[in-house]
Parts: C-alpha cells; sequence; structure tokens
C-alpha cells in the first residue's frame, strides 16, 4: 500500500491558533518536510510536540530535487507532513510540485486545515467576501508588475495580494496607477500578531502611506473593478488609462481600444479625449 501526504497549515502569527490535528500529525508522520527546520523545531517546542519521524527540508531552492525522494518514501507506505512557515503549504508557499507528483502516482493525498492569511486578511478588509480571486505576489520588475495588474484591471470580483513591506509602497502606487486611486483598498500587516493592523482606505492615500515604511507580513486586499456603465468616466481618466496601457508597451490604438471595453464606452469617446488631451498639451 502507498503511504499518504498530508499537507498541514500552520498558523500565521497566534501558535495558540493552531489546530488540533496538527499536534497529532507532528509527533506521528514517518517524514517531515519542513520549508525552515528551525521554525519546525520552534513550532514543535512551542506545540509540547518530540516528533518522532525523520526531518527534512522542503522549500523553492531543493523543492525540485527532492520531490522524487519524498514520492519514493510515499510510495513505500511512509506518512509525509508537509508543512510550510506559515499558512497552507503550496498556496504562495512549496508544496505544487509535490502534490501534483504524488497525484500522479495515486498517492493519497489529504490536509490538516489551519490559518489563511488570504481569508483572514478578506474578512477583515470591509470589501465584499462573496467573490474573491488570490493573485499571489506581483512581479519585482515595475513592467512585469503593472502588465499583471492590467490583466485585472476590468476584474469585478475582490482581489487578494501578498508583498513584501519593502515593495509595499511601489506596488500600492503601481495599484493607484492602473485601477485608480479612488479604489478602495486594505493592507494587513502581522495578522494575528501582536502589532497586527488593518489599514483602509483609498489605493492613492494608502500609498502615501505607505511611502513612509512599513514592516512586518503584508497582505492587500483591493476592491473589485466597478461594473461597466456604472460610473461616468472623466475625459481625463479616460486618457489616464490610455496612457497607462501605452507605457507598458501598447500601441495607442489597443490601448483605445481596451479602454473603451473596460469603461463601456465606444471607442470614439476615448479616442476624441486622447486627441483633446494631446491638443491641448501643445498649445
Amino acid at each position: 500500500m502507498t503511504g499518504t501526504l498530508v499537507l498541514a497549515g500552520t498558523p500565521i502569527g497566534d501558535i495558540a491558533d493552531a489546530p488540533p490535528r496538527l499536534a497529532a500529525e507532528l509527533a506521528g508522520a514517518e517524514v517531515i518536510a519542513a520549508e525552515d527546520t528551525r521554525r519546525l523545531r520552534r513550532l514543535t517546542q512551542a506545540l509540547g510536540v518530540t516528533p518522532k519521524g525523520r526531518i527534512v527540508s522542503y522549500f523553492e531552492g531543493n523543492e525540485a530535487a527532492r520531490t522524487p525522494e519524498l514520492v519514493e518514501e510515499l510510495l513505500g507506505g511512509a506518512r509525509v507532513l508537509l508543512v510550510t512557515d506559515a499558512g497552507m503549504p503550496s498556496v504562495s508557499d512549496p508544496g505544487y510540485r509535490l502534490v501534483a507528483a504524488a497525484v500522479e502516482k495515486d498517492v493519497h493525498v489529504t490536509a490538516v486545515p489551519g490559518p489563511s492569511a488570504v481569508l483572514t486578511a478578506l474578512a477583515l478588509s470591509g470589501l465584499p467576501v462573496d467573490r474573491f480571486c488570490f493573485e499571489g505576489f506581483l512581479p519585482r520588475k515595475a513592467g512585469e508588475r503593472l502588465s499583471r495588474l492590467r490583466e485585472v484591471a476590468a476584474e469585478r470580483r475582490t482581489l487578494v495580494y501578498f508583498e513584501a513591506p519593502h515593495r509595499l509602497d511601489d506596488t500600492l502606487a503601481a495599484m493607484a496607477e492602473v485601477f485608480g486611486a479612488e479604489r478602495r483598498a486594505a493592507v494587513c500587516r502581522e495578522l494575528t500578531k501582536t502589532y497586527e493592523e488593518v489599514k483602509r482606505g483609498a489605493l492613492g492615500a494608502l500609498a502615501e502611506w505607505a511611502a513612509e515604511g512599513v514592516r512586518g507580513e503584508i497582505t492587500v486586499v483591493v476592491e473589485g473593478a466597478p461594473e461597466k456603465g456604472a460610473e461616468e468616466v472623466s475625459d481625463d481618466e479616460l486618457v489616464r488609462r490610455v496612457r497607462v496601457l501605452e507605457e507598458a508597451g501598447e500601441r495607442r490604438k489597443e490601448a483605445i481600444a481596451a479602454v473603451a471595453v473596460e469603461a463601456g464606452v465606444p471607442k470614439r469617446v476615448v479616442f476624441d479625449a486622447v486627441v483633446a488631451a494631446k491638443n491641448t498639451a501643445s498649445r
């Protein structure tokens, strides 16, 4: 018989949030694959658990090489527990490659549900929660980041992102540029920890706030785009959106067409606004 792969959610901050099953799985697994073995030791000590199984590291740098080894353990009947530093493995953390390989070999895969920064931030944001999409981390390069944001500029569902604190100001500024400075958002910092903070407001204002420097683990929740035709978009805003697309590499014709679709107006309206702005600037 093959073994079982267990994906274990770990606390995102407060150790008291650890699910009861986590301690039992840590104590009983034959193999524990941990993103950071030092953090794992702190976790087991806090939970009063002494693992009996073999502990191996499993992080981004060795994920590809270690996956076949763990699959062999599973095929040999072992119960393999996968834990990451915080939250659920494979959600912007190592794990997807191992899950896919295990599924391919018909190995049973299960999970110990645990705290989620995505759902916690979404619930605390004060923004619509009935429909949402998780976008993970944005690209580090400015051009790629803008391109990724443009892809979801018209997305109606609430958007959830992870971000590093030292890139937060640039990310919020890019969001304000693409989505509009008045789009509502919430920056959730240090969730469930001592210095937990949820900063809510318009993207433009949040970008100014973040420019002063922000620390900690960050989750950003952004309001979805308004329904097409539900708001009146000014000529200045139409021109701004065209410029964003042009700066990202799109030809003006395609940029005008894309903005017209997003704003729910005829292409001629956007074209006339761009021409008028050009004429005004040349005077």
